[in-house]
């Protein structure tokens, strides 16, 4: 018998050995589906979860949720890549989330959730889920992944085939910075990231609380890949990636406005290609979402990322938003 379970404690989470198991690794293969992500989310940006839990014995199938007013989304922020199901291997999926959508009725008249991946067909599972339980289901594309399958290939064999302008500037420029990279967390340098990001094109930080934190515990653990870029010994350019479990993990990337004639940037980004494919022989490199331009110049492949809305159709506070929905996917053809 599927029995379904909600937590907003983490540390009840915790306390149980095949769930904290889940969301641990082998299973959490990367940062946005481990249990110490969902930690920093409460701690610095307020969000407190929903997890939902469907158990068949030693199966589990988790999704992580948060409560907004009458709603129920995603437990994800502005530096989640993308969010999706954890379920114990071997268990059966379909089942699982049957139990998950049929019960979350009982939990609030609508959800969101988004960026969706589908490259295991996760999307396709819940959206038959929560159809099959009654909810009315709108599907649409919200986001795109930029990504690059390594395929064995050296840093060398990889950037032949980068296009002819990157190239060219690299050859130009490459010299002109020095590039210093680091495994470990330095608090110095963080300094030096967060002064170059204050000075670069990018928007204000969501939460810097949040990214420290973050970037410290990938340092503890191994996982950093700091770089940074220094001209007459000041920063101008500086990214954080992480490394796990064969994917590289592009998280953050800035350069100072004034910088821009250098391309320190582009220096940086190949000094840190090189580290994940011939140091860490990563088989994947994840640019997360968003479809800037200069990811196509580095990435080779581009994955769609799914928002799935879900409404109780005999709630009438749900009929306006429907109503949109329905127009939405009737303007795009879906």
């Amino acid at each position: 018998m599927i029995v379904v379970t909600y937590h907003d404690d983490l540390n009840e989470v915790q306390g149980d050995a095949r769930l904290a198991a889940l969301l641990d690794a082998p299973h959490a293969q990367a940062p946005f589906d481990r249990l110490d992500w969902w930690r920093g989310l409460l701690k610095h940006c307020d969000m407190l979860p929903l997890i939902a839990e469907a158990r068949d014995g030693h199966s589990r199938a988790v999704l992580p949720l948060l409560r907004q007013g009458r709603s129920i989304v995603a437990l994800a922020n502005w530096y989640s890549f993308r969010v999706a199901p954890l379920v114990t291997e071997g268990a059966d999926k379909a089942a699982l989330f049957a139990a998950l959508a049929a019960d979350l009725a009982t939990q609030g008249p609508r959800i969101i959730l988004s960026p969706l991946p589908n490259e295991n067909g996760e999307t396709d599972l819940l959206q038959h889920a929560f159809g099959s339980a009654g909810w009315t289901v709108f599907r649409r594309q919200c986001d795109v992944n930029h990504v690059l399958a390594v395929g064995g290939r050296s840093f060398a064999e990889y950037m032949a085939a980068r296009p002819g302008p990157l190239r060219t500037t690299l050859k130009r420029k490459g010299g002109k910075v020095e590039v210093r990279l680091e495994t470990e967390f330095d608090p110095a340098s963080w300094d030096a990231y967060e002064a170059v990001y204050a000075q670069s094109w990018k928007p204000s930080e969501g939460s810097p609380a949040f990214l420290r934190a973050f970037a410290e515990a990938e340092g503890q653990a191994g996982r950093l890949r700091m770089g940074l870029a220094y001209a007459d010994a000041e920063p101008i350019a500086a990214q954080f990636w992480t490394v796990e479990h064969g994917t590289a993990f592009i998280h953050k990337l800035a350069h100072t406005q004034a910088s821009k004639p250098l391309s320190p940037g582009t220096t940086l980004s190949a000094a840190l290609f090189e580290q994940v494919i011939d140091r860490d022989r990563v088989s994947l490199v994840d640019f997360g979402t968003g479809n800037d331009g200069y990811k196509r110049d580095w990435m080779e492949a581009v994955r769609p990322r799914f928002a799935l809305e879900m409404y109780r159709p005999g709630w009438p506070g749900n009929w306006p938003q429907m109503a949109r929905a329905a127009l939405r996917s009737l303007r795009s053809g879906g």
